[in-house]
Parts: structure tokens; C-alpha cells; sequence
């Protein structure tokens, strides 16, 4: 019987680049456009890796980007997020693997809610964005996924828009917050018309993960 699940649940891993993942239906297949740009430590936009001491990966999953965030910056010490108990285990598993588990510290929170007060210099998201009607057409093989990491509301950008509204209170100033947003370059713009988002070139395209400086965040009225 075809059951259309997805390989990495059948054979238990993923790749991203070079490093390979634990992964189970507990948590959404490892894929993030985000990784790419850790390849070169997110240049041109962190300009002193050493300097990068504290990251935080918001709605971490599997713990990918919080692992390859501590081996891009081996000085971090990194905070993961996921509001997913049973996807969490699956990160605790892969810091295990990696041996991380001094440096990648993972937290049960609905994304900031629940993070002690901290500044970061480095905060990056790669959150469900995946907006109503597209949800209702997924592929069968997505279905086996957490719907909980896929759907981001209506438009896509639910998770987003709190990811922006929250972030300038756990940055240190000159921070960066990069967010992967799937293909929801001009829907997000019109959203926030006079926020000047910088988009880092990926094999997707120029719209699919966002840049900004602390100093640049929407401010809230």
C-alpha cells in the first residue's frame, strides 16, 4: 500500500548542506533557505562571526538552523524555541548527536513568550508560512507533516508579523532578525510599506528570506 510519506520519515534523516538530520513526523522534514546563507556565516550582514555570541532560532523543529548556527559561530551559545513538545525532542536528539548540547539550550515557547529576558545578536526563524488556500492543496506527502509547522494563518504571515512586532526587545542594538517567508515577498511588503527589507539572494530566488537590523523593525505605535 502506498502511503505517500515522506523518505526522510522512512528512513529516519535529511540533509542540509553537508550535515545530516534525525528526523520523524514529529517534526516538519528539515529545508530551509535560511541554511544556505549560513554556508557563509550570513555575510555580507554579520561582518565579525566571532563577534556573534548569543543567537536564538525561533520555531526550531528539528534544532537544523540551531545547529548549523553553532557551527557557523562557534562562539554562540544558542537558544531554540518551538512550541511543540514532541518536536523538541526531536532537536534534543540531533544536539545530542552533534554534541551540543552546551551550547544549543532548547525551550518549550510559543516564540518569545516564555524566553527569559535577553539580548541576541543574531535571531533567525524559519516559521510556518504556508497561508490557507495553499495548505488546502499540499501534496499528500506534506499532509504527513505537523500542520502545526506549516500553516501560517490566512495570508501566510501570522507568525511573522508577531516575529516583527516582538523582535526589538531581544536584540542588542545592531542585531540582526532574518526569516524565511516562502514566496510572500509582495505580500509582506504591502504589509509593511516602509519597512525596508533587504533580500539575500537564495536558490529560490531574491523573495524568500528577509534581513533587518534591529534599528530598522517596524515600531509599534
Amino acid at each position: 500500500m502506498r502511503t505517500r510519506r515522506p523518505l526522510a520519515y522512512l528512513i529516519k534523516e535529511a540533509w542540509l548542506g553537508d550535515q545530516r538530520f534525525y528526523v520523524d513526523e514529529r517534526a516538519i522534514v528539515p529545508r530551509s533557505y535560511v541554511a544556505e546563507l549560513l554556508r557563509d556565516r550570513l555575510a555580507p550582514w554579520v561582518r565579525r562571526p566571532a563577534g556573534v555570541r548569543r543567537a536564538l532560532d525561533l520555531c526550531t523543529g528539528s534544532g537544523c538552523l540551531a545547529i548549523l548556527l553553532a557551527l557557523a559561530f562557534p562562539l554562540a551559545v544558542v537558544r531554540a524555541t518551538d512550541i511543540s513538545r514532541p518536536a523538541l525532542a526531536v532537536a534534543r536528539q540531533n544536539v545530542r548527536s552533534y554534541r551540543l548540547n552546551r551550547r544549543v539550550k532548547l525551550v518549550h515557547a510559543d516564540l518569545f513568550a516564555g524566553l527569559s529576558p535577553e539580548r541576541f545578536d543574531l535571531i533567525v526563524a524559519n516559521p510556518p508560512y504556508v497561508d490557507a488556500p495553499a495548505l488546502r492543496k499540499l501534496p499528500a506527502e506534506y499532509r504527513h507533516e505537523p500542520r502545526l509547522a506549516l500553516a501560517g494563518g490566512r495570508d501566510g504571515l501570522n507568525v511573522v508579523r508577531r516575529s516583527l512586532r516582538d523582535a526589538v526587545d531581544f536584540l542588542r542594538p545592531g542585531g540582526l532578525l532574518i526569516v524565511e517567508i516562502g514566496h510572500h515577498r509582495s505580500r509582506l511588503e504591502r504589509a509593511f510599506p516602509r519597512v525596508p527589507f533587504v533580500w539575500p539572494q537564495t536558490s529560490a530566488g531574491f523573495d524568500c528570506v528577509f534581513v533587518l537590523t534591529r534599528e530598522d523593525l517596524p515600531r509599534q505605535t
